[in-house]
């Protein structure tokens, strides 16, 4: 059953190409990676050089070959837009963007794009698909930049944007439950709303999604201060290959009563079943917070500027993200955004969030001036007003 998604072909692909150099053949690596893995595979495939007998190399945007899935027949067709009126779209123009990548760098030929509203019309969808032996593949917000999101070849495109309600929210626990398809952006203003902030946030939130996020296992800006979503992520609603609905969204923090099944799909990428429902733990909203820009001459001043900050910062430490000099010029060209301090070979962002802002206008006074006095940074800026952090 777990062939039907986009991962059993891409795994098969790679174990194809990983064959040449392999030391036992692809029906051996099959019988070692039974449970297929990530698209990542298929993204490799698709850069790396095929290398002939006679060493020769084909392009390496070229595809492995499609497997033996059906195509789409009018009878299929016929019973998606029946379940989903409206909703099986077949226009070219409409499924277009779904075919292809954020980078434009990969496109699929899918001529089928499913927009279920609920876990039970995505768990008739692949009950189907799973009877009738068609090749699916999942899609989030269609934001990721290893082509993962988009089919090979015409697999069909089942898409979570329209799985977009909030279920509940706990303003005690600050546990939030909600359908897979919500924009990560659209979830932080809710919670925001309520003085509670997302335990992730991401440069693409106003189009990921947070199942996308949770199948990705999409770290973040705040990765550094809430820890990755294995930890935060409290349980999950997912429907498998062949239909049935697995049910594990839980809102404990402590849940004993046995396997932490909803572990396996963080991260799955959409190989072991599609999230449809997240429940997910989000801390209160800071009552101070400051953003840093900094500059260091060399990558040895930046390591040891991130030692010092965690040492001196503690606790108040929400985020730590470099870029070099060369990126800078990129975002002065592409986005107009000008360098705030002097030219530099890397510069720092520093995020801090507290709930005292004068405890942390002074831990942040003690590190910029170890850090000025160790000569780890050059020159830098603080910036503590929202209006200014958000420039």
């Amino acid at each position: 059953m777990l062939g039907l998604f986009q991962g059993a072909s891409r795994l098969r692909a790679a174990l194809r190409l990983l064959s040449y150099a392999a030391p036992f053949p692809p029906t051996d690596l099959q019988r070692l990676c039974p449970i297929q893995t990530s698209a990542r595979f298929m993204s490799l495939s698709r850069r790396l050089h095929h290398v002939g007998e006679d060493g020769s190399r084909s392009s390496p945007g070229s595809a492995p070959d499609r497997l033996p899935f059906p195509r789409v027949s009018a009878e299929d067709l016929a019973f998606f837009s029946q379940i989903l009126p409206g909703r099986a779209i077949t226009d070219p123009d409409l499924v277009e963007s779904s075919n292809v990548d954020w980078l434009k760098s990969v496109r699929g030929s899918s001529e089928l794009l499913l927009r279920p509203q609920t876990t039970e019309e995505v768990s008739q969808i692949l009950r189907y698909c799973s009877s009738h032996n068609l090749a699916v593949n999942p899609q989030g917000g269609n934001t990721g930049l290893v082509g993962g999101s988009v089919p090979v070849y015409d697999e069909i495109i089942l898409s979570t944007s329209l799985m977009n309600n909030i279920h509940s929210f706990d303003h005690i626990s600050g546990i939030l439950t909600c359908q897979a398809g919500c924009v990560l952006e659209n979830l932080s203003l809710f919670l925001e709303e309520r003085d509670y902030i997302m335990p992730l946030d991401l440069g693409a939130k106003g189009s990921c999604q947070i199942g996308g996020n949770v199948a990705t296992n999409a770290g973040g800006l705040r990765l550094l201060r809430y820890g990755s979503l294995h930890g935060t992520v409290l349980g999950l609603e997912v429907v498998l290959a062949d239909g049935r609905v697995l049910d594990c969204l839980s809102t404990l923090r402590k849940d004993n009563t046995g396997y932490d099944l909803k572990q396996l799909f963080i991260g799955s990428e959409g190989t072991l079943g599609v999230i449809t429902a997240v429940s997910i733990l989000c801390p209160r909203k800071p009552k101070s917070v400051n953003v840093l820009f900094l500059g260091c001459e060399t990558f040895e001043q930046l390591l040891k500027a991130f030692q010092l900050c965690r040492g001196m910062l503690g606790e108040i430490l929400s985020a730590f993200e470099f870029l070099d000099s060369e990126c800078m010029k990129l975002l002065n060209t592409h986005l107009k955004l000008s360098n705030p301090i002097s030219d530099c070979s890397f510069y720092i962002v520093i995020e801090t969030s507290g709930s005292d802002p004068s405890h942390d206008a002074q831990k942040l006074h003690n590190f910029l001036e170890e850090a000025m006095k160790s000569l780890l940074v050059t020159d830098g800026t603080v910036a503590t007003e929202e209006s200014k952090i958000k420039r």
